[in-house]
């Protein structure tokens, strides 16, 4: 890997997914899968990462089939020596997409959904639950409303609440980290066009160390150890971002963390593959569990939550909450059917009646996934000031983050995506 890095700020992870050329062939399967171009060699020669260029998907490790890519970053050790440590309080955060994928290298039939086990064995290892579910809500929230402000200012003139300036339109969704560092290294000029929302993960744990911990966990900030359990590599690179130190600057504000030196909102991130791997450790077999409740506040949510892990369902998700909000009546059927499936680019328009202004709205939205095939055409049309949606959604992987860069690896070193996708007729 190249450890003469350009465009990595201080304290962030340089590069999560390098080639191990002692297994590297040479056979450009990872190439065909990077969605920058990052991977460089000549066919038949081993593989490089130009990490300034990679977005940490993790597509090409997945796709490899011989197993050459492999992550800079392996935490399971010392998540294991935390949750040891009986001073600390371990908070597993567990993303949607994990539970529908962490069967697998239990045995357990592929797409098992075991979300009751999954509470059941990280408690057996100390973990208390946060489910990013629960977090999830916070996001659209914050999302929907944030859109509905930039719509409201864009058709009505509505000034910001409190003052301050006003994002563009199109809003582009914010909670994959690939598609964020995509936008910042690709096009920067559309970094105001990103929702100012933080994902999930980053809510959750700015949560955990605020809220969770003195009013949940009854413990000081300082000794809550969050880790993230996600489908996705580039979550480790989201956590190590500098901007995301949130509940230490809040409790320095509040005068309770004066003294400490500052601390991140996520401690670490294990990937499905990860825990697995750190289940396995403490001999305990999730599949041999009973399922179990997650035990606190912080494992309730809704299905919008839910929903965020397949393409399509974080706008689903937000559409439901400005459908709420604009209209001030609850929605009777909570399904938009044409931001579904798998196909590559999905638009749909929407009319609300907005309560406030007394006038229709039709709000016209895109969903993207797969961003190596299918988003420079949409962002160019939003750099030429061409793009007729006012809200996109954009997931790096194929299908979302179900197809993950950090979930298991099939044997055949193939992603699952592109095998099934003949099988939908509505893809």
């Amino acid at each position: 890997m190249n450890k003469e890095t350009k465009t990595y700020r201080k304290g962030e992870i340089p590069g999560i997914i390098a080639i191990n050329t002692r297994e590297c062939k040479g056979c450009d399967a990872c190439k065909r899968f990077c969605p920058t171009g990052a991977i460089t060699g000549m066919f038949g020669a081993t593989h490089r990462v130009d990490a300034d260029l990679c977005i940490s998907c993790g597509q090409c490790l997945v796709n490899c089939p011989f197993g050459a890519p492999y992550e800079t970053v392996d935490p399971v050790e010392q998540v294991a020596a935390k949750l040891a440590d009986k001073r600390t309080t371990v908070v597993g955060i567990i993303a949607p997409a994990v539970r529908v994928a962490i069967g697998e290298p239990f045995g357990m039939p592929v797409g098992s959904l075991v979300t009751g086990k999954m509470y059941s064995a990280m408690k057996k290892a100390g973990f208390v639950i946060l489910d990013n579910n629960f977090a999830a809500d916070l996001t659209i929230m914050e999302e929907g409303t944030e859109f509905i402000q930039r719509a409201r200012h864009a058709l009505f003139g509505e000034k910001a609440e409190h003052g301050g300036e006003i994002g563009p339109l199109p809003q582009f969704t914010s909670c994959c980290p690939a598609w964020v560092r995509f936008v910042e290294t690709n096009y920067p000029a559309l970094i105001p066009n990103l929702s100012s929302a933080k994902s999930p993960q980053q809510m959750a744990g700015a949560v955990a160390k605020t809220y969770g911990a003195a009013q949940v966990f009854k413990a000081a900030p300082e000794s809550v150890y969050t880790v993230g359990i996600m489908p996705c590599t580039a979550k480790k690179f989201e956590a190590s971002r500098p901007e995301f130190q949130s509940a230490w600057h809040f409790m320095k504000e509040k005068g309770g963390a004066a003294s400490s030196a500052p601390y991140p909102d996520i401690d670490a991130v294990l990937t499905t593959r990860d825990l697995a791997r750190l289940l396995k450790k403490m001999k305990i077999n999730l599949a041999a569990e009973n399922d179990a409740e997650g035990g606190t506040l912080f494992a309730e949510y809704t299905g919008a939550g839910t929903i965020f892990g397949n393409t399509g369902g974080v706008m689903e998700a937000a559409l439901r909450t400005a459908y709420v909000v604009l209209t001030g009546t609850p929605l009777a059927r909570l399904e938009f059917e044409a931001v579904r499936g798998l196909k590559g680019v999905k638009s749909a328009d929407v009319t609300l009646r907005d309560q406030k202004y007394g006038k229709d709205v039709t709000v016209k939205v895109a969903v993207v996934h797969d961003i190596r095939a299918n988003i420079r055409p949409i962002v160019e049309e939003v750099m030429a000031g061409r793009s007729p949606y006012h809200f996109i959604e954009v997931m790096n992987c194929p299908g979302g983050c179900i197809n993950g860069g950090g979930q298991p690896i099939c044997d055949t070193g193939s992603s699952w995506i592109g095998r099934v996708l003949p099988s939908f007729a509505w893809s």
